[in-house]
């Protein structure tokens, strides 16, 4: 019997619900279709936000939304999309599909997208094809309560008061499609921009974040860091946040694989290469502790989960991709790390939040499907605002191929204020069933209910099969002195919760 370690009187750190975030590009259909569908639709809608995808997204407690990129956010010009929709402009993204984008999702748009949600407000500037002018303009466009040109043009436009910006980031990948720039070049640049970026607010500072490595390329951290941070005198940094992006690809980039259509090997293969992110969080978080070792930065890893070749038929600069029981258990895996590392990443942001990779959501037409993923965050939510606590979980591995082999299982417990211990585990065989003795050291318990996804490793929701894979309530649990004792199916992803006196 497989042996689980909980000690709910080691407090580890405070989980941020924001861990749980999502990112919506205008890419594809994600934004238009899957958000959005304007005011005149038959779809039903408020305001033009998907009243069905909304009350989907507030079920699962969506904590904070990136927009408006990724790439297309490094040419972007706010103005743009702003004012009567008739009169925005129109232009090309030529970053996806070369499709015309006619701006009339824009920033009263996505705020009152937050609003619907209930959400905070994560939204990235252009450094890449901007200016520190026009940057500036957008914060005191957006949040200034005060006389001024911009905040009267505000006004004019609809909104009286101004809004609650909770995160604005000073660039995007900028060491790729953000401008192609050296870490020193972009170090020294992200000073003069944030520089302007005012907090107009008494009440609310921006979380300002910085554009950080892609994967492993810690130079980048190490540079940024020391310009940005260390070196910028008795305040400290500039800055409260440092990205991070990682996807998991488990083919060449021209040949990603399937979404659907894959074997055992390209699934051990696909979890492998997501257990990366604990290596990644772990380097990164060393390298950040050298300037700060009080942990002030945040690392951010505002772009992640799985990217696979697009569904055939499918234009291949919309990237819309299905969504099996490998990509839950990809999302279980990275989101009990975040747990793990809550000490320093205080946000992360799956790429993305409808119709675009590893979606939460997929719509064609009036229709819509909760995915795999949905389901995993879902369950995960009850981690939100939580105390991560001492755990740890017995493992084998389990693969098709030496090098390939993982771990079977992954975990991460929480506290809440309610005194409900929320434990998360994810069985990565694809074959085996484990039985597992739960110890829960010196914790007087009172109840316990569990929810599980699980299925086979193809298995996916369809628009004609819309609930083939979704959560169940898990019984077959039991509860006894601290001790839970229960077997978790393969391929599968468990939320169980205890209540504790």
């Amino acid at each position: 019997m497989t042996k689980l370690y909980i000690n709910p009187n080691r407090k580890k750190g405070h989980i941020n619900p924001e861990i749980q975030g999502h990112f919506s590009e205008h890419l594809g259909r994600c934004i238009y279709e899957g958000l959005y569908v304007g005011e005149n639709s038959d779809i039903p809608n408020v305001n033009g936000m998907r009243t069905d995808v909304v009350e989907a997204l507030k079920e699962m407690r969506i904590p904070v939304l990136r927009w408006p990129g990724g790439c297309f956010a490094d040419e972007y010009h706010w103005k743009d999309g702003i004012g009567k929709k008739e009169k925005r402009k129109k232009m090309i993204n030529t970053h996806w599909g070369g499709v015309v984008e006619d701006n009339s999702f824009g920033t009263h748009e996505f705020m009152e997208l937050c609003r619907q949600l209930g959400c905070k407000s994560y939204i990235n500037g252009n450094m890449g094809s901007g200016t520190v002018r026009e940057m500036s303009e957008w914060i005191e466009y957006m949040t200034l309560d005060g006389v001024s040109p911009l905040a009267d043009l505000r006004k004019e436009n609809g909104q009286e008061k101004p809004w609650k910006v909770d995160y604005f980031g000073v660039g995007n990948e900028n060491w790729g499609c953000g401008g192609n720039m050296l870490p020193e070049y972009y170090a020294n640049e992200y000073r003069r921009y944030q520089t302007y970026l005012r907090n107009y607010s008494k009440d609310h500072s921006i979380f300002k974040i910085a554009c950080g490595p892609n994967s492993g390329d810690y130079e980048w951290t190490d540079i940024v860091m020391k310009t940005c941070f260390k070196n910028c005198g008795p305040n400290h940094g500039f800055m409260n946040g440092l990205s991070l992006h990682y996807y998991t690809v488990p083919g060449p980039w021209e040949n990603k694989g399937s979404a659907t259509d894959f074997d055992l090997e390209s699934y051990y293969l696909t979890l492998k290469k997501t257990l990366f992110m604990e290596e990644l969080i772990s380097r990164h978080t060393a390298i950040m502790d050298k300037y700060d070792k009080d942990h002030e930065v945040g690392l951010i890893v505002d772009e992640w989960g799985n990217w696979f070749d697009v569904e055939p038929g499918t234009n291949p600069g919309f990237l819309y991709q299905q969504n099996t029981i490998r990509d839950a258990l990809v999302a279980g895996i990275n989101l009990n790390i975040f747990n793990k590392h809550c000490d320093r990443v205080k946000m992360a942001n799956i790429a993305q939040i409808a119709n675009v990779l590893q979606s939460v959501v997929l719509t064609e037409g009036e229709k819509m499907v909760k995915t795999p993923t949905y389901h995993v965050f879902n369950m995960y939510k009850y981690h939100q605002d939580a105390e991560l606590v001492e755990s740890s979980v017995e493992t084998e591995l389990v693969g098709v191929e030496k090098d390939n082999m993982v771990p079977n299982l992954t975990e991460s417990v929480s506290l809440d204020k309610d005194g409900v211990l929320n434990i998360t585990l994810t069985n990565l065989s694809a074959e085996k069933a484990y039985d597992i003795r739960g110890v829960l050291v010196d914790t007087n318990c009172k109840s316990v209910q569990a929810k599980i996804l699980s299925g086979k490793i193809n298995d996916h929701n369809t628009f004609d099969d819309p609930m083939r894979v979704k959560t169940e309530e898990f019984s077959d649990i039991n509860l006894a002195g601290g001790i839970l004792e229960f077997t978790i199916p393969s391929s599968s992803v468990m939320l169980i919760r205890v209540q504790t006196v």
